[in-house]
């Protein structure tokens, strides 16, 4: 027993018990954005949660043996913790991603910033709040994305995915969604190969303007290089 304590410490217990309970909570809202195929999920989060909570294990309890064999040295167990909180943001920002006018990612970008900040908790012993957290967190992700889709299919919010060749005119595509008098809120475009490309639509459709899904349909269409067109309401 004397040389495992000599091995792993005195505190190996504690710090195996945060270590596996910071994979847990933080894996459980990985796997949230994995399940919605984001660019950081289950795994970046594990990773991102047990390295956070790692730092604060580091702070606590790291240098106990200096502390308690020199009387002179004075250490801030804040400090190491702070650089991660600062630091975590390099990861955030690689998630996000500028289609245009749109912004992708950001969501995905605080949920790592947060598993930071829980691995940390987890690490400083807070086991009541990491709980809390996660379940405030996996909440907010899951029923606010459900009630934010209610919201926009309240407002008659419609989505086209179009698959359009290289050669496709964008302008006679959008002259489509101006002769139907739809108003565009939201375009993404993403090069999904040499010969073509992805066209994702949100737009909001003024309802005065009430359209016929196969007229619609039919008119774009009848446009040049368009192979694909799906609509969602």
């Amino acid at each position: 027993m004397g040389q495992f304590t000599d091995w792993f410490g005195n505190h190996f217990d504690i710090m195996t018990f945060r270590i596996i309970l910071a994979a847990v909570l933080c894996g459980i809202i990985g796997f949230e954005r994995e399940l919605k195929n984001h660019s950081a999920g289950f795994r970046t989060h594990i990773l991102v949660g047990v390295g956070a909570c790692l730092m604060m294990l580091l702070s606590i309890y790291g240098f106990d043996q200096y502390i308690e064999k020199f009387d002179n040295i004075r250490f801030d167990p804040a400090r190491i913790p702070s650089y991660v909180i600062s630091g975590i943001g390099f990861l955030g920002a690689g998630t996000i991603m500028v289609h245009g006018m749109t912004i992708r990612g950001l969501t995905t970008a605080a949920s790592i910033w947060t598993v930071a900040g829980l691995g940390l908790v987890i690490g400083a012993g807070m086991y009541g709040p990491a709980v809390l957290t996660t379940v405030v967190v996996l909440s907010s992700l899951i029923f606010l994305n459900r009630a934010e889709q209610r919201f926009s299919k309240s407002k008659g919010e419609r989505r086209i995915r179009l698959i359009l060749k290289k050669e496709a005119q964008l302008a006679e595509v959008l002259k489509v969604f101006d002769d139907f008098n739809l108003i565009i809120r939201k375009m993404e475009i993403e090069n999904e190969s040499a010969e073509e490309r992805f066209l994702f639509i949100e737009l909001e459709k003024e309802k005065e303007h009430d359209i016929k899904r196969s007229d619609f349909i039919d008119e774009l269409t009848k446009v040049d290089h368009i192979k694909y067109v799906y609509e969602k309401r």
